[in-house]
């Protein structure tokens, strides 16, 4: 079978500058279908990771000397190439964090301790991936605030009427929404959620992990206040990056402290560094942030427009052929208004099953709740197998898929 929509990409070219994608597993060739969860990292990211190491490791902002200004540029260098990614106004919006987790968690207790006080409401919605949920219930817990919650469609969209319903509610402080579903792969309007949020004088939040690995992302156009990312979904290894307006950041006390961050330390009173080294505490992961540089390099080198284009041909593909499948059950608004994730099950067979046996044929897929736990209630699942493409998937890795599961099918005699 073959792709019906023509793509950009010569995905099996690429699939090339990715060493683990061509090493067989079971004496099978892999089919890795978990980027949503994390994703492979091709040779250009190994090889400069291997670089910093080798050849310009020391610790960034501490040293005057030869080897530790090298370093410090190369770690600000890639600010600037995360900066030009999002389209920020100023590299001063960048702020260098593990993970997109933290960069939300950031913003809950840097912005919401302040900013969020007893009977103001946060808006949040029943698809979000726990760390963009979980934080929210934890500052309304801290400030004696009530969180509300955008309910879902029967094909897992957010459903517009409860966003209606919310209109006359008052003191809403923050509006936190996903951009991509990690596990209905819906494709949220964040510009109108913005104005929604900024009509009521609340900030908007977004969770990126999902997103800004597979398509042009404008922080201006979205109109948001923050917006999060993970670099190891997009080629990278573990940093990733909050951005939020500077004159937020300016408002905001740190999330953590210590060295780094400081203006000056008294005994009876401490100042802070200027942007975004306020909130950067401790001696920064240089590997890691250079590597999610090389990282953005790597993609935007292919282009994010070309990625988007293929992914889209891939889902469309792998929609029709799951969905053909006897007994099996896809989730999500059909192509075109979805991303690159099909969540699906196989008749009564626990998803862990099915990943198991779909594992024997070298295919990866994630199975369980995808940190999406009120989404998997609202459709009465306690979980899904999920397979998630990048720009390394092909047709074929579908093909494989759909065997793997007839072989579910049989195994479990469904």
């Amino acid at each position: 079978m073959a792709v019906q929509a023509e793509t950009p990409l010569d995905a099996a070219r690429i699939k090339l500058d990715f060493p683990i994608l061509g090493k067989p597993v079971h004496g099978k060739q892999l089919v890795y279908l978990d980027s949503a969860a994390s994703s492979q990292k091709p040779r250009p990211v190994i090889d400069t990771i291997t670089d910093v190491y080798e050849n310009s490791y020391a610790a960034v902002h501490r040293a005057v000397y030869a080897l530790g200004e090298t370093a410090t540029e190369r770690y600000e260098a890639a600010r600037d190439t995360v900066a030009a990614l999002l389209n920020a106004r100023s590299r001063r919006e960048i702020v260098f964090v593990p993970n997109a987790t933290e960069g939300l968690n950031l913003v809950a207790y840097a912005y919401g301790d302040k900013f969020v006080g007893e009977g103001d409401v946060i808006v949040t919605t029943e698809m979000e991936h726990h760390s963009n949920l979980v934080p929210w219930q934890m500052l309304a817990r801290r400030r004696g605030a009530s969180v509300r919650y955008l309910a879902l469609t029967s094909d897992g969209r957010l459903d517009p009427a409860s966003l209606d319903e919310l209109g006359s509610v008052e003191n809403v402080r923050l509006v936190a929404a996903t951009h991509v579903s990690n596990s209905l792969a819906a494709v949220n309007d964040i510009p109108a959620l913005s104005a929604w949020a900024h009509e009521r004088g609340a900030v908007m939040v977004c969770d990126g992990a999902q997103a800004a690995p597979h398509m042009p992302v404008d922080v201006r156009a979205l109109g948001c206040d923050f917006y999060a990312i993970s670099g190891h979904k997009m080629c990278g290894p573990g940093a990733g990056a909050l951005w939020g307006r500077e004159e937020l950041f300016e408002r905001m006390d740190p999330f953590m402290t210590g060295g780094g961050q400081i203006g000056k330390v008294e005994l009876d009173r401490t100042t802070w560094n200027e942007l975004p080294y306020k909130f950067e505490p401790g001696v920064p992961p240089l590997a890691e942030v250079v590597g999610f540089g090389a990282a953005i390099d790597y993609v935007t080198g292919i282009g994010l427009e070309a990625i988007h284009a293929h992914e889209q041909a891939l889902v469309r593909y792998g929609w029709d052929v799951l969905s053909a499948l006897p007994g099996v059950t896809v989730y999500g608004p059909p192509p075109p208004d979805r991303a690159g994730i099909i969540a699906f099950t196989v008749a009564d067979v626990h998803p862990h099953d099915v990943a198991q046996v779909l594992d024997s044929e070298a295919i990866c897929v994630r199975a369980g709740h995808h940190c999406t736990q009120p989404a998997m209630r609202r459709f009465g699942l306690i979980a899904t197998a999920r397979a998630s493409v990048y720009l390394y998937n092909t047709a074929d890795d579908f093909d494989r898929l759909a065997a793997g599961i007839e072989k579910v099918k049989r195994t479990f005699g469904v």
